[in-house]
């Protein structure tokens, strides 16, 4: 989530300067990735549905119909060196190879972040 990614990308860039923090979004709701700005009111509150929202997709818990301001400001801050994109039957693919596999139950998110991982480590 933006908070999660906004604390460890913080962290991490402050004990290693070189880390490379990536960031996971659902391909079916390309939010950060339109370069479009999240509308946002004073107390930075988004003013409504991102301009590139087009609808629900898979990845539950992800990517609501805004960016989320904290995850913004990660955006902005350079804390993360790029956005990649995640489809949500990578992200169910991986989620079941994780429990088949290695013993470990996540959900579809999980599953979202390990897909990217992989992706990134090949």
């Amino acid at each position: 989530t933006g908070g999660t990614v906004t604390g460890v990308a913080k962290a991490l860039k402050a004990a290693r300067p070189e880390i490379k923090v990536i960031v996971a979004e659902p391909a079916a709701a390309p939010l950060v990735m339109s370069g479009l700005p999240q509308g946002r009111l004073p107390n930075n509150a988004p003013v409504g549905p991102h301009p590139a929202w087009t609808g629900a997709h898979p990845i539950q818990g992800w990517t609501p119909m805004f960016i989320p301001y904290n995850l913004q400001h990660t955006l902005d801050n350079n804390f993360a060196a790029e956005v990649l994109p995640v489809t949500g039957e990578e992200a169910n693919k991986a989620a079941r190879d994780l429990a088949c596999k290695e013993g470990i139950f996540t959900g579809i998110s999980g599953g979202a972040s390990f897909s990217v991982a992989l992706d990134v480590a090949k």
